[in-house]
């Protein structure tokens, strides 16, 4: 039997989800020795999502010491939740009676675990994704059976609602038409706290659980919204265009959900009107973040073009809307596409005189320059002051990509530091490591790897970091990703597994 050396204070790591911002939460752990330190690392299945901070340490004898898990900013909903299918971590911890009087420093610690003969205990936590937004989202979408494992886990998260999530999550519940949503919400305890709110028609027996089509969702937005529709309409848009234009967060949740049901659909949250207009053209117009987030996170093309060849991007950049343009270039649209007269989104910026998107698009390139030419300095400058950083040029190559190609391993570690996605790829599915490997830099690979860079990732031709090294004749960057578990040196061979490092 394993022999427990800590107890974790959670069972699961509990991320309250919400889209577009970072998760945080915290694990704390108890050693169970009285005279030994215990050393302890911690490691996830999905490190292009998560971050640990710290990874590992040291717990004195009979002491406590914790971690916290950042879950990055996401454009899309969990796959599965509340029970993450795919996410989980892993706590390692073991006796360190060498360490009694002479602790290492918190880098030395993995290089510890690799040589020490000590029993190692592990501790396998699963990931549960809870909260307001995806409770809102499953009510609205009516899934009473994800509600109620969501209230099973989060026993307190009902009761605790503010009085505005009260009544938003009620008018949602009325809206999927369905009795047992209501019951199981009022019995895990929904309140209204006594304020006047909107008379919501309780649904009878007989009319549980019916299908509704996007419009009767739309029947209760406002007389001027009813008009907005009427005009919208003749312009050939569906609800879809409506819940964007009109900013109603809680009808595109809906509408989005029966999209995805319905095998009649014609464009999907992509559909255009007669001017070539999607959903989140109409968003990034009106400045809807929420809305355009929730498109974005359904599928929508970040670059699609209406008939006057705007994006959605040039449309917020026009309009002024700054969070709009963050959110937009954050999910990966393309600024340098112009509209039918040439025009792009930098130069309409230009021509309103927004300042602020100005300077986003304009040192997006900056960034890109500084990182190509190894200016730490103007680098540091611009990322300290929240500058875009994931700007690429017409190769789809990122600042990551052309530091790595570079070799020059203090601006990877910056940009790494500062949130780059360690796996984005340029247009022919090369990632940072990739290009590392093909400039030749072991210590740039290195850093890739020791901040969980996927050893095994494919471009679009099926190359893996090793087959492109082991081709190039590269030797010590071969052995030392064969060092990190990387076997394959053939071409689009069978697929690789996901590095846990």
């Amino acid at each position: 039997m394993e022999k427990k050396h800590v107890e974790a204070s959670e069972q699961e790591v509990r991320i309250d989800f919400n889209l577009g911002c970072k998760c945080r939460t915290n694990i704390s752990l108890k050693s169970l020795n009285q005279t030994t330190p215990i050393v302890f690392k911690v490691q996830t299945s999905s490190p292009q999502k998560f971050l640990v901070n710290p990874p590992n340490g040291l717990i004195p004898p009979s002491s406590s010491s914790s971690f916290q898990v950042i879950l990055k900013p996401q454009t899309q909903l969990p796959s599965s939740f509340p029970r993450s299918h795919s996410d989980r971590f892993l706590i390692k911890a073991a006796p360190a009676p060498d360490l009694e009087t002479s602790p290492p420093h918190t880098h030395d610690l993995n290089r510890w675990f690799a040589n020490t003969n000590q029993p190692i205990q592990d501790i396998k936590l699963k990931v549960l994704y809870v909260g307001p937004f995806l409770l809102h989202h499953s009510v609205a979408s009516a899934e009473i059976d994800t509600v109620r494992s969501m209230i099973k886990r989060q026993k307190s998260i009902v009761a605790h609602l503010s009085p505005q999530q009260s009544m938003k999550l009620l008018e949602a519940a009325s809206s999927s038409g369905s009795v047992n949503m209501l019951t199981l919400l009022l019995e895990a305890g929904l309140r209204l706290d006594g304020s006047p709110g909107p008379q919501l028609a309780q649904p009878t027996i007989q009319e549980a659980e019916p299908k509704h089509d996007g419009m009767a969702l739309l029947s209760n937005i406002t007389h001027k919204e009813d008009k907005d529709n009427e005009a919208g309409m003749k312009k050939g848009w569906t609800p879809l265009h409506v819940a964007a234009t009109s900013d109603r967060e809680d009808v595109m949740t809906t509408l989005i959900q029966e999209n995805a049901r319905d095998d009649d659909d014609k464009g999907g949250v992509d559909c255009s009107d007669k001017e070539g207009r999607t959903p989140l053209h109409l968003a990034a117009s009106k400045g809807a973040v929420q809305c355009a987030r929730m498109l974005v996170g359904a599928g929508a093309s970040r670059n699609a073009t209406s008939n006057d060849g705007r994006t959605a991007l040039f449309r917020a950049a026009a309009n002024g809307h700054l969070e709009m343009v963050r959110l937009l270039l954050d999910v990966g649209a393309d600024p340098t596409i112009n509209n039918n007269h040439g025009r792009s989104p930098l130069d309409v910026a230009r021509d309103k005189g927004h300042k602020e998107i100005i300077d986003i698009l304009e040192r997006g390139e900056l960034v890109l320059t500084a990182a190509r030419r190894g200016d730490s300095k103007q680098l540091e400058s611009l990322l300290s002051k929240g500058v875009y950083m994931k700007h690429c040029d017409q190769y789809g190559l990122t600042a990551l990509h052309v530091a790595s190609i570079k070799g020059h391993t203090d601006i990877v570690a910056m940009l790494i530091e500062y949130g780059m996605d360690l796996e984005c790829q340029d247009l022919e599915g090369h990632t940072p490591l990739h290009l590392a490997v093909e400039g030749g830099s072991v210590e740039t690979v290195g850093v890739l790897i020791n901040k969980g860079a996927n050893f095994n990732a494919r471009t679009k031709r099926g190359a893996t970091p090793f087959y492109m090294a082991t081709s190039m004749g590269y030797d010590a960057i071969s052995q030392l990703l064969q060092s990190k578990g990387a076997t394959s040196t053939c071409l689009a061979s069978s697929s690789s597994s996901l590095s846990s490092s």
